[in-house]
């Protein structure tokens, strides 16, 4: 079949469907596994380019500030994100820690630096060097971005060590909390409208 950008194909049951334009508020689903195809009232190539800086702002925060602090009888510590993979890594569970450097630093860090490099050509209607490459590395880093993940575990361990120990969130914890909605709203199917945007001048 010829690709062309008038088709949708559903990615969980390869059904196609003819493109439809959607106004804000609505949703196109597969008819066959009910899989969202897409939703109208997309974010402009503006809004998702300013949100992905603001993500690397909080990648930054999240990253450079403690994500959670302990004390008990005047003793107290704090990790950061990177202090706990560290943590992982002198442990027996070692392995663990590679994991966990790729889901919650590496994977993310890298959404972060391919939306702000095609974002920042598509905004002034040019498609980036590498433009290909880009998007499909984006596509496949989706799933091993595991952000909300880290966020939960974070979450159960204070209220697990919150009878026993002072807990506290730290600023870090904030910054992730948020990062992690705007890596969701970003790195979403919404980016995917690059390659119709910019099917004139992809080389």
């Amino acid at each position: 079949m010829t690709s062309s950008p008038a088709w949708i194909i559903c990615e969980h049951c390869d059904s196609v469907y003819q493109s439809t334009a959607l106004v804000k508020g609505q949703t196109a689903r597969c008819v066959r596994c009910a899989a969202i195809l897409g939703r109208g009232g997309q974010l402009s190539i503006q809004q998702l380019l300013a949100l992905s800086i603001s993500a690397a702002v909080l990648f930054i925060f999240a990253n450079a500030f403690p994500v959670i602090s302990i004390s008990l009888q005047g003793l107290s510590n704090q990790a950061t994100l990177w202090q706990s993979v560290q943590a992982l890594a002198q442990g027996q569970i070692s392995p663990m820690a590679a994991v966990a450097g790729l889901t919650i630093i590496l994977a993310p860090f890298l959404q972060i630096v391919l939306l702000c490099w095609v974002l920042s050509f598509a905004l002034v209607g040019r498609a980036a060097p590498g433009f290909k490459t880009c998007m499909r590395t984006l596509e496949h880093l989706r799933p091993w971005s595991m952000l909300e993940v880290c966020l939960l575990g974070i979450l159960v361990a204070i209220v697990k060590l919150a009878g026993m120990l002072d807990v506290h969130p730290g600023l870090g914890l904030w910054a992730l909390g948020m990062l992690t909605v705007l890596i969701i709203l970003i790195s979403g199917k919404g980016i995917r409208r690059l390659w119709d945007d910019l099917a004139g001048v992809i080389p």
